[in-house]
């Protein structure tokens, strides 16, 4: 009967860290972004606001400093930069569908 008992115990035990998710990240350069190279230059990691402004022109919208460290955005038409305080954290390419791809249907009813 003890015997019965330890084995449910471990597949007890064994399912519940079952239901645990994982999750991978996974970074890619702004030059190995899809549509990049199409770009042209994007401000690079370290430059000050001040050079990105002189090389890249006004953004279209900034998004104010938040948490700590502060971290700010500036929206251009093709990309999103990231600032830690002053300097580029990261530039993002904005997200365009492929022209001609077809949109996916779902057949669940």
């Amino acid at each position: 009967m003890k015997r019965h008992h330890v084995i449910t115990l471990s597949l007890t035990l064994g399912l519940l860290g079952a239901g645990q998710t994982y999750a991978d990240q996974l970074e890619v350069p702004v030059g190995q972004q899809s549509g990049a190279h199409d770009l042209g230059p994007v401000p690079t990691n370290g430059m000050t606001q001040e050079k990105v402004r002189e090389r890249f022109g006004q953004p279209q919208s900034r998004k104010a400093p938040v948490g700590d460290p502060p971290i700010s955005s500036w929206e251009y038409a093709d990309y999103v930069v990231y600032f830690e305080r002053e300097r580029v954290l990261r530039a993002v390419v904005k997200h365009r569908p492929q022209t001609g791809a077809a949109p996916t249907t779902s057949t669940d009813g």
